[in-house]
């Protein structure tokens, strides 16, 4: 799932509330494991979570026993993560300046991050700064354009998808992870795909979201979105709703 949503008027509440969701769904627990295994740390590692949102990877890898270093720029979203676990550390930054010396970091994990980010090579140059030699680079997040969405007007969904995808600082840059990561000089580079298949009502909100933000672009009218989320909100109702979200998850190594 994603780190966004339509902002009201608590944009800090809505996302915190959007990520807690996300946190709940199906497979999203998987999704994070998968993430911590391909991190391949030691007891006593040290990683940091970029984009820590409300910190709950950063509660799972201290329970993994690794020094975890949860990062946010979102001075509220790090003072909900301190509230909800206060023994853990999170600090407010960004993925292009972390708070971490030079080669200190034996693990970088970035969950729905890069998309948010307008230049990702500058991120990755620091995270090849902050990990050691031998350290592991773990980057998840999806392809804006692939929302999978089952619908009676299937040209209009594409619209809307395809819409929502262009307000997106980087709505593609899932696609290019393995070349980012290449570029940046990194070595045994992997990638996965791992779908999530998305049926209940739940999902409701977050399709919402994307007619809303195809609406305000100008690329569909208020009548058109809102008689798509009308039949969304059907299909929820009948159990038809069908939604499919492919998630990419990339690994590599910082060369010795």
């Amino acid at each position: 799932m994603t780190k966004e949503t339509e902002q009201t008027q608590d944009p800090t509440g809505d996302l915190i509330a959007l990520l807690d969701a996300a946190d709940r769904l199906p497979g999203a627990a998987e999704l994070r494991s998968r993430s911590f295994d391909l991190l391949n740390l030691r007891p006593r590692a040290a990683v940091v979570d970029v984009g820590c949102g409300a910190g709950r990877a950063v509660v799972e890898l201290a329970e993994r026993g690794v020094k975890a270093i949860g990062v946010d720029p979102d001075e509220r979203m790090i003072a909900v993560a301190r509230s909800r676990w206060p023994a853990l550390d999170y600090r407010i930054a960004g993925a292009y300046e972390l708070p971490m010396a030079d080669a200190s970091m034996d693990g970088f994990r970035a969950d729905k991050v890069f998309h948010q980010l307008a230049e990702p090579e500058r991120a990755l140059a620091e995270a090849y700064r902050v990990l050691a030699p031998g350290g592991r680079i773990v980057l998840i997040g999806q392809d804006w354009d692939t929302f999978i969405i089952d619908s009676d007007d299937p040209v209009l969904t594409r619209t809307i998808v395809h819409a929502r995808a262009d307000l997106t600082v980087s709505p593609h840059v899932a696609r290019r992870y393995r070349n980012l990561l290449l570029e940046a000089a990194f070595d045994q580079v992997t990638v996965e795909a791992h779908t999530g298949v998305l049926t209940g009502s739940a999902m409701l909100p977050l399709l919402a979201g994307l007619a809303e933000g195809a609406c305000s672009a100008g690329a569909v009218t208020r009548e058109q979105a809102n008689t798509w989320v009308a039949e969304q909100r059907k299909r929820g109702g009948m159990d038809r709703l069908f939604l499919a979200l492919p998630m990419f998850v990339a690994a590599a190594i910082r060369p010795h």
